[in-house]
This record gives structure tokens, C-alpha cells and sequence, in this order.
């Protein structure tokens, strides 16, 4: 049964047709991902399938009843209501607190959140984890999300992607997150052109179905080239006082020709030759760093040693908050180590694509910004202008004399890229590089980073990217170590859930009392928490009792595997030895949230 059709819908805005004749259909408890080019008009087809936006012809019905929980990319929030009224509404707490589903949407998407804050006090982030919350814990046939693992990091989108998995409500999810759609999606819509281009599977079957669809393209234009050429061919063909030919034939010509494909507009970023590399890029000697500056805010590193070599390709994984980015900046010397040194390289030739756009002057034009790096770059044997660079990039016409203050995010990121690999780096330093880019872009810049031979430290939430682009992960623990990772994100995700890896900031807020004691007295000497260190820890004790009754289910299970197996000594035996792992993995856990719970005083 469909749950929504769409019946020879079309919109535009301006003079610019985003959907055109498009008809489909959601039926119920099909999971849909959306993918197309920024400004194609994904979220222009959400809103015209949730109501939000009438089309300009074209009709939309709904199931009688239907309900639709839309997250759009930008929440109405009350800032006068509170966390808890938003997200629970009017349930009573023993209402919420009884409901194991409500715990688990609370947990991983708002643990670290007090429930009686105001929502004109929180971040951007934090706004949008408590409105994807609010969604989550609301009954609903169609959930549609537009961008939902924006401010979230790798272990919440996984925790989302099982979620949504899980429930039976039809989802229709717009994310340029490749991962994300590949876990939850299980039908592909591709918004190109004003069309809806439908594929089975998520983004692996999209990618391998479209380059099918695009090899019998490409065999069936280059038969309607050969039957051109023979049919102009004909056309010229004969004696010069013949003045007619058969109709037919001249008007499948003319078909032919004005059936001739335009060149397509692709988004291509250039390989730029990387200077060369001596052995040593970046020794990390018995470094310690926290976060805010020597002595303040989460410890991030303490008395760590590590390399970073030529060609390394490193991806560095971490909760948000667990200085990642404090990192790359002590990488790119922009912070210093509270103690220790960081040994440089002579060659190094650094580019350090950071979060913030703010090294973009706002008040310069675009081909200005980019012809104050260079004007010209020699590409093999051609020469290419600063202006023909960014034509390629789809800055096209008057797009380049565009104030750069008018620019939309993805636009001043591609921007922001190419002035960085314009200046022919051999280290990059990628801070969330994939915020704000179309899959279409990321696509080439994972091209273009494949053929790079520099060395390469990356920071992103996007998992499909990072195990693209990198060759290894070292994570951010907590422990102020960098811990290199063989499984990857599988396996950082597989500490976290076992209670092995401390959140970052637990540990810095430690780290800070035991500097703080030895140089000044501080409230977290004192024993007194902040606010914002309460919800930490608040956050990371909900984890670990996650983790003791997923033990503790398995206890239950392998007491009725031993009673069932009392007559095999040999089964029993190894039932015994997991019994007690389980065992000793609750005594850990149970230890760290009892200590957890000192500290908050519960």
C-alpha cells in the first residue's frame, strides 16, 4: 500500500524547473535514500512529499491519517521551552523512564544534555540532536530526515543507522553520507535533471546499477553516432542539381542531430603535483596537550609519542569534543604542546583545511581569492588559468565575480579546496573536509586524494569517505594516547560499546583537577563539576549501564546453555571460561560507574 503518490509533479524556483513530470510512490515500511547534486532538488522533493510546499502543477495525495515526521535542516525550536518539554512533550517521567525505546533515543542522542535547559542556550549541534530525539521517540508511518547525521559523530550515526533499521516505519533520508545510506537504505532516488531516477539497493547496488545504465548508454550513442554519421553522410551524397530527397530519411537526420547530447556539467577538482618529501614529516616527542591551552580543558594528550611519515594516510577517529581538531592544529603549529616538541619537517609544504571558513575574506570575489594563490597552473602540457579552474569546478560565468560573503557552505568549501591544493601542498591537514559537498564532489576529491602521494591526517564523521581516503585509524581514547586502530572504525566502535574507551573529555575533566591541584585551587579540585562536566559524565554513566545489561543478558543466557549442558563436561567447561570473562568485563564496568557516581554524587 502506498503511503504517498505523486502524480506529474512539477516545481521550479525562478526560472530554474527542480522537479519536472515526476510521479512515484512510498509505500509503507520501504526505506529510501535520496541522493543528487546540492541544489538539485532533494530537499524541494521532501518538502513537496510531506505537504510543506504545493506544487506548481502536478497533484500529491496522502493516506487517510498518515503521520510524517519531517527533520528538516533547519529546526523551529521554541527557545522559551525547555530540552524535556520539547523532546517528551507531556509525558510524566515515570512514563519515559519506564520506556526502555524512550532511554535509548534520550542516551545516545541527548545524554550529555541537562533536560531542563533552554533551547535558546543550545548550539546549533545541540538543536539538531534534540529535534532528531523529539522525531525518534513520536510514532510515525513515514519518518523523513534531511541531513540527520549532521553533528553527529561516527558512534551516533551508528547507533541511528540500527535504529532506523529496526523500526517499521517507511523512511525517505537525504545524506551525502554514502555509509549511513548503504546501512539504512534499501531503494536509491536519484534527483537529477528535474527527473527522479529510481535504483534497488542502497548507495554500493546505486553506484554499481548507474555505471550499467551508463555502459548501455554509452553502447547505444555510440550506434546512434555511427547511424549520424552515415545519415549526413547520405544527406551530402549525390548530384549537385538534386535538390530533393525522400522526406524520411532527411527527418531522421535531423532527429539524429538535434538528439546530440550536450556536454555534461561535472564538478572535477585537477591533481596538483606534490613537492617532495624528506623522511621525517611529523615526530610527536613526549607530547602533552589539552585542549584549551596549556593546563585547560580536556586533556587530549599526555606525554604521547608518535609519526607521522611520508605517504602516511591517517584517519583520526574520536567522540566530539576528544581533540581532534586540537591535534591537526598542533599539527599545523597554530597550538603548542603543554610540554614535549613536535619535530617538523624541512620540505613540509602544509595546507590545513580547517572547520571554520573564516580565512575566506568575505569581501573579495571568488576569482580574486583564487588568483591571489596563483593566476596560472601548468597541467601537463597545458596551461590553465585560475578562471578555467574554477569553471571546472562550477563556478561558471558571473558565478567567479561573486562576493564570497553571498557564497552558500558548499560553495566556500570547494572554494576553500582549491585555493589550498592550488598552493601545491605535500601535507594536508582535513578537518570535516566533506561538510556542506554533494556526493557528486566527494566523489572527485576521493579521485583526486587517491593520486595524491603526500601525507595526509584526516578528521571526518563521514565513514564512508574516511575508509576511502585512508589507509589506517588512530583514535582518541581518552587516555591521552593516539591508538592506532587494524579493524578501523569497526574496531573503535567495538571498544566503545564494550567500555574499554573512555570519552575524552571524562578523562580531560580528570586530567584538568590533577593539574589544577598542583598549581591553583579550581572547583574540579575542589571536587565541585561544572555543568557541562555533569553531563559528561551523565552521558558516559548511561553507556556504561547499556553495557552491564547487555552483559548481563548475556549471564542469563549462558546460565541456561550450562543447566542445559550438564552432562557434557566438555561443553560445560567452555561455557565456564565465557562465564567468567562476562564476569570480569561486569566487575570492570561496575567498578568505573561506581567511581562515576561518586563523583556526581549520586
Amino acid at each position: 500500500m502506498n503511503l504517498v503518490n505523486l502524480e506529474s509533479v512539477s516545481h521550479a524556483y525562478g526560472p530554474k524547473p527542480l522537479l519536472s513530470d515526476v510521479s512515484l510512490g512510498i509505500e509503507a515500511g520501504e526505506r529510501i535514500g535520496v541522493v543528487g547534486r546540492n541544489g538539485g532538488g532533494k530537499t524541494t522533493l521532501m518538502s513537496v512529499i510531506a505537504g510543506e510546499v504545493r506544487p506548481d502543477s502536478g497533484r500529491v495525495t496522502h493516506t487517510r491519517n498518515l503521520r510524517i515526521g519531517f527533520l528538516l535542516q533547519h529546526d523551529a525550536l521554541d527557545p522559551a521551552a525547555t530540552i524535556g518539554e520539547i523532546v517528551l512533550g507531556g509525558l510524566a517521567e515515570h512514563e519515559w523512564a519506564g520506556d526502555q525505546a524512550i532511554r535509548e533515543i534520550l542516551a545516545n542522542l541527548i545524554g550529555d544534555l541537562d533536560l531542563g535547559s533552554r533551547a535558546a542556550d543550545l548550539s546549533g549541534g545541540e538543536r539538531r540532536r534534540t529535534a532528531l530525539a523529539k522525531l525518534l521517540i513520536d510514532d510515525h508511518d513515514l519518518i523523513m530526515l534531511d541531513e540527520p547525521t549532521n553533528h553527529l559523530d561516527i558512534e551516533a550515526i551508528a547507533w541511528l543507522a540500527a535504529h532506523l533499521s529496526g523500526r517499521k516505519s517507511a523512511l525517505l533520508v537525504v545524506t551525502h553520507d554514502r555509509w549511513f545510506l548503504d546501512a539504512v537504505s534499501t531503494r536509491t532516488w536519484e534527483v537529477v535533471d528535474g527527473r527522479v531516477e529510481r535504483y534497488e539497493g542502497g548507495y554500493a547496488a546505486y553506484v554499481l546499477a548507474k555505471a550499467e545504465r551508463a555502459r548501455i548508454a554509452q553502447a547505444a550513442e555510440e550506434r546512434r553516432q555511427n547511424l549520424m554519421r552515415k545519415e549526413i553522410a547520405w544527406l551530402r551524397r549525390g548530384p549537385p542539381a538534386r535538390t530533393s530527397k525522400p522526406k524520411f530519411r532527411i527527418e531522421a537526420a535531423q532527429a539524429l542531430i538535434a538528439n546530440e547530447p550536450p556536454a555534461r556539467e561535472t564538478v572535477e577538482l585537477m591533481r596538483f603535483a606534490a613537492a617532495r618529501l624528506g623522511k621525517t614529516v611529523y615526530d610527536l616527542e613526549d607530547v602533552t596537550l589539552h585542549a584549551g591551552g596549556p593546563g585547560n580543558g580536556p586533556l587530549v594528550l599526555d606525554r604521547c609519542t608518535w609519526q607521522f611519515g611520508p605517504g602516511d594516510r591517517i584517519g583520526l577517529i574520536g567522540v566530539n569534543g576528544s581533540g581532534k581538531s586540537s591535534v591537526l592544529r598542533l599539527l599545523a603549529d597554530t597550538v603548542k604542546p603543554d610540554s614535549g616538541r613536535v619535530v617538523r619537517g624541512r620540505t613540509v609544504r602544509l595546507a590545513h583545511l580547517s572547520q571554520e571558513l573564516t580565512e575566506l575574506d568575505p569581501t573579495r570575489r571568488v576569482l580574486e581569492s583564487v588568483e591571489e594563490v596563483r593566476k596560472y597552473l601548468q597541467l601537463g602540457k597545458k596551461e590553465w588559468s585560475a578562471s578555467q579552474l574554477l569553471e571546472r569546478l562550477g563556478f561558471k560565468g558571473d558565478a567567479q565575480w561573486k562576493v564570497i560573503g553571498d557564497l552558500s557552505g558548499g560553495e566556500r568549501r570547494r572554494l576553500q579546496l582549491l585555493r589550498l591544493l592550488m598552493d601545491d601542498p605535500n601535507v594536508l591537514l582535513l578537518d570535516e573536509p566533506t561538510n556542506d559537498l554533494d556526493i557528486e564532489t566527494l566523489n572527485e576529491l576521493e579521485d583526486l586524494l587517491d593520486g595524491w602521494p603526500g601525507t595526509l591526517v584526516l578528521v571526518s564523521h563521514d565513514r564512508y569517505f574516511l575508509e576511502r581516503v585512508t589507509d589506517r585509524c588512530v583514535a582518541l581514547l581518552g587516555d591521552g594516547r593516539l591508538s592506532l586502530l587494524p579493524g578501523g572504525v569497526d574496531e573503535y566502535l567495538e571498544r566503545r560499546a564494550a567500555g574499554t574507551a573512555l570519552t575524552a573529555r571524562v578523562a580531560g575533566g580528570a586530567g584538568a583537577a590533577v593539574t589544577a591541584s598542583a598549581s591553583q585551587e579550581s572547583a574540579t579540585a575542589t571536587g565541585e563539576l561544572s555543568a557541562k562536566e555533569e553531563r559528561e559524565l551523565r552521558k558516559e554513566l548511561n553507556r556504561l549501564e547499556r553495557q552491564l545489561d547487555k552483559l548481563a543478558g548475556q549471564e542469563e543466557r549462558l546460565h541456561a546453555a550450562m543447566a542445559e549442558a550438564a552432562s557434557d563436561y566438555a561443553r560445560l567447561g567452555a561455557l565456564d571460561g565465557e562465564l567468567r570473562e562476562i564476569t570480569a568485563q561486569k566487575d570492570a564496568i561496575e567498578s568505573e560507574w561506581l567511581e562515576l557516581a561518586d563523583r556526581l554524587g549520586d
